[in-house]
């Protein structure tokens, strides 16, 4: 194994699923790509956005993830390290896409518990194990 597409969002349980990852990469030599994707949060004001162009409002939000990323990486080991990505998206297609134009060998995601619209609509984690060229390990 040489790349673990390693995806890290902002909830609770990203320290765990890097945790997972790392370890792994240590066990099989592999190196870890810290992924997010960003999209329009639904929480997100009106007043927040109003007179900010699309463009500019998604570098924000690229940036901002990019900094939370750059926070995770100094619990790596720089020698397991092979780089950050952010893409803007619906996150599991961000995730499928990045994997395959990468060429990784794994992909690690965190799950999350199915409550409400997830039952109907089905998590990112599902989404990504139905639609991924590649395996994933889902990280509990």
């Amino acid at each position: 194994m040489k790349t673990i597409l390693t995806c890290l969002d902002t909830s609770p349980r990203a320290p765990h699923v890097l945790s997972t990852a790392a370890d792994l990469a240590r066990r099989t030599g592999a190196r870890l790509v810290l992924f997010r994707s960003v999209g329009l949060p639904p929480e997100l004001a009106r007043e927040d956005i109003i007179g900010v162009s699309p463009n500019a409002l998604a570098d924000r939000l690229v940036e901002a993830a990019k900094t939370d990323l750059e926070r995770f990486r100094a619990d790596v080991p720089a020698e397991l390290m092979a780089g950050i990505e952010v893409r803007v998206g619906t996150p599991w297609n961000a995730i499928c896409a990045e994997a395959t134009a990468r060429g990784v060998d794994l992909i690690v995601i965190g799950s999350h518990g199915y409550g409400g619209i997830d039952r109907l609509l089905g998590t990112t984690a599902a989404k990504v194990v139905n639609h991924a060229d590649r395996s994933v390990l889902v990280v509990r």
